[in-house]
């Protein structure tokens, strides 16, 4: 049987490289200011939300029964947003 550990912290590494991304570019956004930089700041508010929705996820069970399955869909869970936030980021 294969270890999962390893696999799970390249994904959190992964996470970690594209959250700096993320903060990077709302910052050059914020500092450039008018209109683009002003929309950005708001969007902080999606933290509590992904946060919320992951306690959920585990007060119902449904980040698996093993630490394992939960470590990793609970860096699913996070990936989906932070690149979602990439994204959206680097569209305007």
């Amino acid at each position: 049987m294969r270890n999962p550990w390893f696999g799970l912290g390249m994904s959190a590494w992964a996470l970690g490289l594209e959250a700096t991304t993320v903060i990077g570019l709302r910052t050059a956004k914020i500092a450039a200011g008018g209109r683009p930089g002003g929309g950005v700041a708001p969007h902080g508010v999606g933290k509590l939300a992904a946060a919320w929705a992951l306690q959920l996820k585990a007060a119902t069970g449904a980040l698996g029964p093993s630490p394992a399955s939960a470590t990793a869909r609970t860096l699913a869970h996070y990936r989906r947003a932070v690149r979602a936030n990439r994204r959206r980021l680097q569209r305007a």
